[in-house]
C-alpha cells in the first residue's frame, strides 16, 4: 500500500509556524496519532521517521511536528521551555482536531514523551499514551548540558553545542524544568500507558522507565527495548517499537476509519465493499484476507492491487507453480523461476499473437472486437546447469498452465442474485 505524506503548517503556541509532516495510510485511517519528538531533535530524526511508517503500514495517520525553534518550525529556541513545547503539542492536537480528527494515540521519544506525559490529559480524545525512553522528570535533560547550568544559572544564559549544533538556552528554561512535576500527572490520569525503554539507555536510565510505569494506573504496560540506543538508531529497534505501540493502542482506540468488517468465506472467493472510498473492497479467499482497489489517479485510495492485477498476479503464479511441477518431474535443475506480467488493451489489428487463438481471431474476424486485452508475460528462468533445450521447454509448458488456457479461451459466467 502506498502512503500519502503533506507537508504543512501551523500556529504554534507563541504564534510562529510550525512545520509539520502528516503521514497517512492509503486509505482512511484507523484513528490518529501524534509525535513529539526528543530534545533538540526534530521531526525527520530517524525514529520518528521509522515509527511514523510503521504506523502509517498499520492504518494510522501520525502527525510528526518541529517544535518551536527547531527543524524547519520558525521562532527562536532561546525562548521556548517545557511548558511551551507542551502547548505546542496541544496546539497540534488542535490543527488535527479542525482539519482531520483530534488524536487518539500520543507518542513520544526522550523529552517529548515526558511532554506528552504532561498534556495527555489535556487532550479529551486521547486514548492511549506511548512513551520511549522517555525522562520521568523532565529536569533530567539538563544532564547534557551540565557543565553549562552554573553559568545559565549566574549569567542568564548560556550557548551550549548539542549534536553538533549551538543551542542558546536561558534560566528560565531551567526554571520551568524544575516546577514540572510529570509523574504526579501520570498517577492521576486515567489515560492508558506504554512504556518502552531500552535496559542499556545510556542517556535517559531505565529507572525512568519504572518510576513513569509504576506511577501510572492500569491499563498499562512496558516494553523493554533490549539492546537499543537511546535514539533507536538500529532501523530493526524503531519497527519493533512501532509494531508494539500499533498492537497495543489497537485495544483503545475507536476506528475511525468507517470500514465494514470483512464478511465470512461463504463461498471460495468473497469479495465486499468496505464502505471506504469508492472502490476499497474486503477480498476473502479461504483463510485469507486482502484488500482490492483503484489507483488514486482514478480515485481509489490505491490499498490494493486492482482487478486487473488480481488477474495477472493469477496468470503469473500459475505459470510459475507450472514450470516448477514440470521441472521436478522431469528432475531440471531449475533454480527459480520469476514471472513478469503486464496487461493493457490493443487494437485487434495490432495483436500480432491473436492469429495464434482461435476464439480470439474468431471474435476479430466477425468484426465483434476492435480491441483486445492483451497479457505479456516475462518469464526469467534460472539455473546454470539448464541447457538452452531445457529452457525451450519450460517456455513451451508456460502456455499450458490452467489459467493461461483459461485466459485464452471461451468462459462462462452464471450471474444470480443471492436469496
Amino acid at each position: 500500500m502506498s502512503a500519502r505524506i503533506e507537508r504543512i503548517t501551523f500556529p504554534g503556541s507563541q504564534g510562529d509556524d510550525l512545520a509539520a509532516r502528516l503521514d497517512m495510510p492509503a486509505g482512511p485511517p484507523v484513528a490518529f496519532a501524534l509525535f513529539a519528538h526528543c530534545f533538540t531533535c526534530s521531526k525527520d530524526v530517524k525514529a520518528a521517521s521509522r515509527i511514523a511508517t510503521a504506523l502509517t503500514d498499520s492504518g494510522y495517520g501520525v502527525l510528526r511536528f518541529d517544535f518551536t525553534g527547531l527543524g524547519k518550525s520558525d521562532g527562536e529556541f532561546a525562548n521556548t521551555n517545557f511548558t511551551s513545547n507542551t502547548d505546542d503539542i496541544l496546539a497540534a492536537a488542535e490543527w488535527m482536531r479542525s482539519t482531520h480528527q483530534a488524536p487518539q494515540l500520543l507518542i513520544g521519544h526522550s523529552l517529548g514523551g515526558a511532554a506528552v506525559l504532561a498534556v495527555a490529559d489535556e487532550i479529551d480524545e486521547v486514548r492511549a499514551v506511548a512513551t520511549i525512553g522517555a525522562p520521568s522528570d523532565p529536569e533530567h535533560v539538563t544532564g547534557v548540558f551540565a557543565d553549562a547550568v552554573d553559568e545559565i544559572a549566574d549569567s542568564g544564559e548560556a550557548d551550549v553545542q548539542l549534536a553538533g549544533r549551538t543551542f542558546t538556552i536561558r534560566r528560565q528554561f531551567l526554571d520551568d524544568l524544575r516546577n514540572q512535576v510529570v509523574v504526579e500527572r501520570v498517577s492521576a490520569s486515567k489515560k492508558a500507558f506504554l512504556v518502552l525503554h531500552s535496559p542499556t539507555d545510556a542517556t535517559v536510565g531505565i529507572d525512568n522507565a519504572s518510576d513513569i510505569f509504576g506511577a501510572a494506573k492500569h491499563p498499562k504496560s512496558f516494553i523493554s527495548l533490549d539492546g537499543a540506543d537511546h535514539l533507536l538508531t538500529d532501523p530493526a529497534d524503531a519497527a519493533f517499537a512501532a509494531t508494539m505501540i500499533a498492537g497495543f493502542a489497537s485495544r483503545y482506540v475507536d476506528d475511525q476509519s468507517g470500514a465494514l468488517a470483512a464478511p465470512a468465506a461463504s463461498a471460495p472467493v468473497v469479495v465486499a465493499e468496505t464502505a471506504q472510498g469508492p472502490f476499497l473492497n474486503h477480498v476473502v479467499v479461504g483463510q485469507h484476507r486482502l484488500l482490492a482497489d483503484e489507483p488514486t489517479s482514478v480515485g481509489g485510495f490505491d490499498a490494493g492491487p486492482a482487478p486487473y492485477d488480481f488477474l495477472g498476479a493469477a496468470l503469473g503464479t500459475c505459470t510459475s507453480m507450472t514450470l516448477r511441477m514440470y521441472a521436478d518431474r522431469k528432475k531440471l535443475p531449475l533454480d527459480r523461476v520469476t514471472v513478469e506480467v503486464s496487461h493493457g488493451k490493443v487494437h485487434a489489428d495490432d495483436c500480432a499473437e491473436c492469429a495464434e487463438n482461435d476464439n480470439v481471431f474468431a471474435e476479430i474476424a466477425s468484426g465483434r472486437a476492435t480491441m483486445i486485452d492483451r497479457f505479456e508475460r516475462v518469464i526469467t528462468i534460472d539455473g546454470d546447469d539448464l541447457t538452452d533445450e531445457d529452457k525451450q521447454k519450460l517456455l513451451a509448458i508456460a502456455d499450458k498452465c490452467p489459467v493461461h488456457r483459461t485466459l485464452e479461451s471461451a468462459s462462462a459466467i452464471a450471474t444470480r442474485l443471492a436469496d
